[in-house]
């Protein structure tokens, strides 16, 4: 069905043929030039992206869906907390930038956040909430830091609270900022996670938040878990690392969300 005159932006034209793709298993570029009342070299162009994507397969006057994208398997924290150290001290620092005198946050559990605990030893009239117990220890540090703990049941795999008591913890608050740690991000699938619990914790953390901070290195985009905690359209920040690739940037700028620079050197 033709879309007539209506102008989408680029991402959101992109969106809607993955779309076709799923539902279809394969699209032709001259129907959807039509469709989207752009030209033909515009719908390659769009095919060209989402085959570097991993999402399409280029094919003879249009492409064909790819396979399911693989589901990333856990790791330890102990493995997380060595992997790109460096960038996620400087993550944590600008992260910590962002937090004035009076605010009010919650600190998602992993290693990123942790960083950004060790960044506010300094800071003053901080009310903060976390589900991570290596978070909650990094702020026994910070004298300035009001601290909140979700309390509920202690998964060690990834040293985070979880469950109906730590949901139930945030019913009655609203924060200021919600600094959420992922272990994938795709600009398709979202904000995922491995673990069930911790993505319906997430999703509370979320809804208790005025706005949403992704904290990542980029390592994690096009990354894919198990369990989506939200859309990426619900997000209104992300801070990452100088590797982000200039189109999936363009992607989150397209959707209005800010995005954040270290240097990954």
């Amino acid at each position: 069905m033709s879309l007539g005159n209506k102008t989408l932006t680029t991402s959101a034209r992109r969106e809607r043929i993955v779309g076709q793709l799923r539902a279809l298993g394969s699209v032709q570029v001259n129907v959807l030039a039509a469709d989207f009342n752009v030209s033909t070299v515009t719908i390659r162009n769009d095919l060209s992206f989402l085959e570097k994507q991993g999402v399409a397969t280029r094919a003879y006057g249009g492409a064909m869906l790819c396979p399911a994208p693989v589901v990333e398997a856990e790791r330890s924290i102990e493995a997380k907390r060595s992997e790109n150290s460096t960038i996620k001290e400087r993550i944590g620092k600008l992260a910590a930038s962002l937090i004035t005198p009076g605010s009010t946050i919650i600190l998602d559990s992993g290693t990123t956040t942790y960083e950004i605990a060790r960044q506010l030893r300094g800071h003053e009239d901080v009310i903060a909430m976390t589900n991570g117990m290596n978070v909650a220890e990094a702020l026994l540090d910070a004298p300035g830091v009001d601290l909140l703990v979700t309390g509920g049941r202690l998964r060690r795999h990834s040293l985070s609270f979880f469950g109906s008591q730590a949901e139930i913890s945030l019913q009655n608050y609203h924060f200021d900022m919600l600094f959420l740690g992922v272990d994938g991000l795709d600009p398709l699938m979202g904000v995922t996670t491995h673990n069930e619990d911790e993505a319906r914790l997430n999703r509370c953390m979320c809804d208790a938040s005025k706005k949403i901070i992704v904290v990542t290195d980029s390592s994690k985009f096009y990354r894919i878990s198990l369990h989506k905690i939200i859309s990426i359209d619900s997000v209104d920040k992300i801070i990452t690392d100088s590797n982000i690739s200039p189109s999936l940037l363009d992607i989150f700028t397209d959707k209005g969300i800010d995005v954040l620079l270290v240097d990954a050197e």
